[in-house]
C-alpha cells in the first residue's frame, strides 16, 4: 500500500523546521530526510526509524520490524506516538550527525 501525502505532511508538521526535514518519493513510499540525509523511511503510511545508537531511546515504546521485505529492522513509530513525543526530531538530528558524510566522486 503506497503512502498518502496526507500522512507526510501530519509527519512534517510534527517536526516543524521545513529547512531541515523533507520527504522524497521513492517506488511508491519515501524517505524521511533530515539536514539532507535519510533517517527514517515512511511505508504504507507507517514510519520507520533507523535503528542506531541516536535512536535508542525509542526502544522502549516502538516496536521493531522491516519497513518493506529483506530490509533491517527499524522502529516502527505509531502516529500516537508521532503526535505525543516532544523530541522527535531531537532524534532525527542525533542520527543525521551519527551518519557519515558521503564521499565526493572523483
Amino acid at each position: 500500500m503506497a503512502t498518502s501525502k496526507e500522512t507526510i505532511a501530519f509527519i512534517l508538521s510534527r517536526l516543524g523546521d521545513d529547512s531541515r526535514f523533507s520527504a522524497r518519493a521513492m517506488f511508491g513510499e519515501y524517505a524521511l530526510y533530515a539536514d539532507g540525509k535519510v533517517v527514517a523511511l515512511i511505508c504504507g503510511d507507517t514510519l520507520y526509524v533507523k535503528m542506531l545508537p541516536a535512536s535508542a531511546c525509542l526502544a522502549a515504546s516502538c516496536e521493531q520490524g522491516p519497513p518493506y521485505p529483506g530490509a533491517k529492522p527499524h522502529y516502527i513509530v505509531s502516529d500516537d506516538i508521532i503526535s505525543s513525543i516532544d523530541n522527535l526530531p531531537a532524534i532525527f538530528f542525533a542520527i543525521a550527525r551519527s551518519i557519515p558524510e558521503k564521499k565526493a566522486k572523483r
